[in-house]
C-alpha cells in the first residue's frame, strides 16, 4: 500500500499570510480601508496647511511643550515626587490604562506615562488651535486620537511594567501564550473580546422558550411561550439591528428583555435577521421593508388582532419606523404603539462615526456596490469599535497578547462579536439616505416600496429611549429623532452606553434614568427639566406600554396561532449562522 505523503505543518510565514487575508476580509477589504485612509490623508493635508498659517502660535505651543517635558525629566527620578510636580496632565476620566501601581511607583514608567499624557495633550491642542473647518477638525481630532491611543506606552511590551512583571514571574510563559492568542486572532480576522467557547446560541444564550413560526428570505419570526395565565391581547413585536443577532434582547434569563416582557404578560414575537451571503448580493432596502411588513401581517393574523405594539433597537428601529411609514401611507396602520431604543431617524447628529461617512466615501461605496456585493459585518463592527479604541481594541491587545491572558466569558461581548453581513445595495442606500442626505427625516423625500414615506404620518404613541454615554447613537441625536414622529412621544434617557444602558435588567436595580413628561424644542431644555430616577428604565417602559397592549385574554398556549405551523424551536437556524 502506498502511503500518502505527510502534510508539512504550516510555518509561521504561512500562518501570517493566512492571517493577513483574514484581516483584510474582516475589515471590509482593501477598498473600504483605502477610502478611510484617503479621507484621513485629506484632513491631514488640511491640518498641515492650517498649522503653517499660524507659525507664531505653533512655536509658542512647542516651546511650552519642551519646557513641560524638561520639568517632567527633572522630577522623573525622584522616588516620591509630589503630585503634579512634573506638570503632566492626569489621565482622562475612566482611563484605566495606567491604573496599576507600577506606573506610579517605578520612576521610569512614571516618566513614560507622564510624557505620553503631555504629548497627547499637546498634539490635540495643535489640532484645536488651528483654523480648520468643522468637518476637517472633527476628522483630524478623531484620527489624531486614534494615533495617540495606538502609541500609548501601555500597548508595548517593553514599556508596560505590568506585562514585563507577568513575563518575568511566569518565566516567559505569558509571552508564549500571548503569541498563541495573537496568531489565533489573526486567523479569525478580529480581536477576541470574550471566551467564545463558553457560549452557544440556544444552549446558554438566547434560551427563552419559543418557536420559529414564520420565515422568508431575510428573516425568521420567533414566537415566545407565555409565562402568565393571561396575556395582553395585542402582541409585542421586537425588531433588532440587522448588523448583529437578535439575542442582545435575550442573552441569559437574568438580563433578557424578552423574558421580562413575557413575564409582564405580553405575547412577544422576535424578528431574527438572516446573516446574508453571496446569493443576497442584490438585496435592497425595500426588500428589508417588504419582508418586515410581511412579518407584521403574519403576527396580526396569528394573534387575531388589528394592532400590534412594535419595538425597534438601533437600525432595527430605523427599519421599523420606515415600515410603519410605508404601511401608514398604504392605509394599513398596524401599530398601537412604537418603542424605539437608541435609534436614529434624524441623522443630523450622529457623533464621531461621521468621520468615516463623508460625501466621497458614500459616493465611492455606491459605485463599488452598484452591481451588488456583500458588506462584511466586521467592517461595521470595526468602525464602531474604533470610536472607543482604548476600551474595545487596545484593552484586549494588552490583555490577550502582552499579558498572555484569555479574555473572560461575557455574554454581551460574545454577542458583539457575532456580527452579520449586509447586502451591498441595501447598505449603500442606507448610507446615502440617512447618514449623508438625512432624507428619512424629510417628509415624502423618499419613496419606499412604491409609496412616499413621512415619519410624521406615524401618529401612534411612541416611547423613545436613548443612552447618555452612547458612542453610536448620541442621545441628542436620539432626541432629535423623537421629534420626527407625528404622535405623542415619551422620551427617556438612560445612564451608560449603547448596550449597557439599554440592557439594564429591572431586577438588578442598577444605574438610573431621566424622564420628562414634556418634549421641548431642544435636548438641553429637556434635560434641564428632567428628573433622575434610580434603577432600570424597563419599569417605566412597562408601565407606559400597558395601556396600549389591550385587555387581558387567556394566554395563547399554541404557538403559531390556530392554523400556524412550527418551523423549528427557537432561536432558529438564522441566529446560528456565523459570519
Amino acid at each position: 500500500m502506498t502511503r500518502s505523503p505527510r502534510r508539512k505543518p504550516p510555518t509561521l510565514a504561512d500562518r501570517m499570510h493566512k492571517a493577513q487575508e483574514a484581516m483584510a476580509q474582516g475589515t471590509g477589504g482593501e477598498g473600504a480601508t483605502r477610502q478611510v485612509m484617503e479621507g484621513f490623508a485629506g484632513a491631514y493635508r488640511a491640518w498641515l496647511e492650517a498649522v503653517g498659517e499660524k507659525p507664531k502660535e505653533m512655536m509658542e505651543l512647542q516651546g511650552r511643550y519642551m519646557q513641560e517635558q524638561m520639568r517632567l525629566w527633572m522630577v522623573a527620578m525622584q522616588p516620591t515626587p509630589e503630585a503634579g510636580a512634573g506638570g503632566a496632565p492626569p489621565p482622562p476620566p475612566g482611563d484605566k490604562r495606567f491604573s496599576a501601581q507600577e506606573w506610579e511607583s517605578l520612576p521610569v514608567f512614571r516618566y513614560l506615562r507622564d510624557s505620553y499624557l503631555l504629548t497627547a495633550k499637546t498634539m490635540m491642542q495643535a489640532v484645536d488651535e488651528t483654523s480648520l473647518g468643522d468637518d476637517d477638525k472633527q476628522r483630524m481630532r478623531f484620527f489624531m486620537r486614534q494615533y495617540l491611543d495606538a502609541m500609548a506606552p501601555s500597548n508595548y511590551l517593553m514599556t508596560n511594567p505590568e506585562a514585563l512583571k507577568a513575563a518575568l514571574e511566569s518565566g516567559g510563559e505569558t509571552l508564549q501564550d500571548g503569541m498563541k492568542n495573537l496568531l489565533a486572532d489573526m486567523e479569525k480576522g478580529r480581536i477576541s473580546m470574550t471566551d467564545e467557547a463558553a457560549f452557544e446560541v440556544g444552549r446558554n444564550i438566547a434560551v427563552s422558550e419559543g418557536a420559529v413560526v414564520f420565515e422568508n428570505e431575510l428573516l425568521q419570526l420567533i414566537q415566545y411561550a407565555p409565562a402568565t395565565a393571561k396575556v395582553h391581547e395585542r402582541p409585542l413585536v421586537m425588531v433588532p439591528p440587522c448588523i448583529n443577532k437578535f439575542y442582545i434582547m435575550d442573552l441569559q434569563p437574568e438580563n433578557s428583555l424578552v423574558r421580562y416582557a413575557v413575564e409582564q404578560g405580553h405575547t412577544v414575537f422576535m424578528v431574527s435577521w438572516r446573516n446574508v451571503q453571496q446569493q443576497h448580493a442584490h438585496v435592497t432596502w425595500d426588500d428589508y421593508i417588504r419582508d418586515l411588513v410581511e412579518a407584521f401581517g403574519v403576527v396580526r393574523r396569528m394573534a387575531g388582532v388589528d394592532k400590534i405594539n412594535a419595538l425597534g433597537f438601533c437600525i432595527g428601529g430605523t427599519l421599523v419606523a420606515s415600515a410603519l411609514a410605508v404601511m401608514e401611507k398604504q392605509g394599513a396602520g398596524p401599530a398601537a404603539s412604537l418603542t424605539l431604543l437608541t435609534t436614529l431617524l434624524d441623522f443630523t447628529d450622529v457623533g464621531e462615526i461621521r468621520v468615516y461617512i463623508d460625501r466621497d466615501f458614500v459616493a465611492k461605496r455606491e459605485e463599488q456596490l452598484s452591481h451588488g456585493g456583500i458588506v462584511p459585518g466586521q467592517e461595521l463592527a470595526g468602525a464602531f469599535s474604533s470610536l472607543r479604541a482604548n476600551d474595545l481594541v487596545w484593552n484586549y491587545v494588552v490583555n490577550n497578547y502582552l499579558k498572555g491572558r484569555s479574555p473572560p466569558a461575557f455574554d454581551l461581548l460574545y454577542w458583539n462579536s457575532d456580527a452579520t453581513n449586509l447586502p451591498g445595495p441595501m447598505y449603500a442606500y442606507y448610507l446615502r439616505n440617512t447618514y449623508q442626505d438625512n432624507n428619512l427625516a424629510k417628509p415624502d423625500a423618499l419613496t419606499m416600496c412604491g409609496v412616499p414615506v413621512s415619519l410624521k404620518r406615524i401618529k401612534v404613541a411612541s416611547y423613545v429611549f436613548a443612552a447618555r454615554e452612547d458612542h453610536i447613537v448620541p442621545w441628542t441625536g436620539g432626541y432629535k429623532s423623537a421629534q420626527t414622529l407625528g404622535g405623542k412621544v415619551r422620551f427617556v434617557l438612560g445612564a451608560s452606553g449603547h448596550i449597557a444602558g439599554t440592557i439594564n435588567p429591572a431586577g438588578k436595580n442598577k444605574r438610573s434614568y431621566w424622564a420628562n413628561d414634556h418634549l421641548p424644542a431642544g435636548a438641553a431644555q429637556w434635560l434641564e427639566g428632567a428628573k433622575e430616577v434610580p434603577g432600570s428604565w424597563w419599569h417605566d417602559w412597562s408601565k407606559w406600554l400597558k395601556p396600549h397592549a389591550g385587555k387581558m385574554v387567556p394566554a395563547r398556549r399554541k404557538l403559531g396561532g390556530p392554523k400556524g405551523k412550527i418551523i423549528e424551536p427557537a432561536p432558529g437556524r438564522y441566529a446560528r449562522e456565523r459570519a
